[in-house]
């Protein structure tokens, strides 16, 4: 048994490892600012799941924590907090993804410094890569080239870890592609796309649909990280963990519609920038490195998003999404 911080424990990846480390045997803490009814929720279900004393929540901004003390107490960390969405980051909104990205994963990785761990495993995204990568499935070590702010603070987290894994402090990051899955974000697309069947707004498409996505379902997601905090990986490693598969927003609509019984209603729209054409991961290094591959389809991991957060399913019958009142 080992204690494990996770930083963003209550949000959508988080609760799910939350409770793939506490029936692991992990005494887990869980730092999380739990702005909302939807965290809230996922505090109390994961308090209902943990045996005594093992999930201590600390609400709270890691800004306002002394961190030394914290990591003094437990044995590795799993850094998820930070400020997701590549639209958000433009502009004047580039302040909280600089804050939250890059100036908090650098008070985390100095408070380490002086601490015990065993290893850091920090999240990352594939918007570091850009358009890098061409047609092919993209490797850990091409030349990165975000195109949005979101990007950039990424990638710059990243470089956080590289500067610090030369101090000692045993970081690495894991790039993740496109998570989608149980307790996904109302804001991210596959949970838009059911908002759109229930008579919310439609789904917004933006260009032909033949933009495609590496998509990642959360227990995989969860499965790799899990990996990677026993896999005593050198300092500043850097990994892909995706699906090696990627799927067009039309056929992401299309397995969700089938799924549903009938259309996603859409609504056409200009493309955006830092949105990227395609994005492909190459998963030799996950692998070789952590013992891991993808095991979840897009159809079953759909299914169970929208059976646990939408309505009851059946195997092998349509889900039925009522509409709003």
């Amino acid at each position: 048994m080992s204690s494990v911080l996770v930083t963003g424990g209550a949000g959508f990846i988080g609760a799910s490892l939350c409770t793939r480390l506490l029936d692991d045997g992990h005494r887990v803490v869980v730092v999380d600012r739990v702005p909302d009814a939807r965290r809230g929720r996922t505090v109390a279900e994961l308090a209902e799941h943990a045996d005594p004393g093992m999930l201590e929540v600390v609400v709270a901004d890691l800004a306002d924590l002394d961190l030394p003390a914290l990591l003094r107490r437990v044995d590795a960390v799993v850094h998820l907090a930070g400020r997701p969405g590549v639209q958000t980051s433009w502009a004047d909104g580039f302040d909280d993804h600089l804050q939250e990205n890059v100036a908090l994963s650098q008070h985390l990785l100095e408070a380490a410094l002086d601490a015990p761990l065993r290893t850091i495993v920090m999240a990352s995204s594939s918007s570091v890569y850009g358009e890098a990568g061409g047609d092919g499935p993209v490797r850990e070590d091409v030349a990165l080239r975000p195109i949005s702010p979101y990007g950039v603070s990424k990638a710059t987290l990243e470089m956080l870890v590289g500067a610090y894994a030369l101090r000692g402090v045993p970081a690495v990051a894991l790039r993740y592609f496109s998570v989608y899955g149980r307790r996904q974000r109302p804001d991210m697309a596959v949970a838009r796309m059911v908002e759109a069947l229930r008579g919310g707004p439609p789904f917004p498409l933006r260009g032909d649909g033949t933009q495609s996505r590496d998509m990642t379902h959360v227990d995989d997601v969860v499965e790799a990280t899990a990996r990677a905090l026993d896999a005593n990986l050198r300092p500043g490693t850097v990994v892909n963990v995706g699906s090696g598969r990627p799927i067009s927003l039309a056929e992401t609509l299309d397995a969700v519609g089938q799924l549903c019984g009938r259309p996603v209603p859409v609504e056409p729209v200009s493309a955006v920038p830092g949105d990227p054409r395609q994005t492909w991961a190459d998963l030799s290094r996950a692998e070789r490195l952590l013992g891991w591959q993808p095991r979840t389809a897009l159809v079953d991991g759909l299914r169970d998003q929208l059976s646990c957060d939408f309505t009851d399913v059946r195997p092998g019958s349509p889900l039925s999404v009522p509409r709003r009142s």
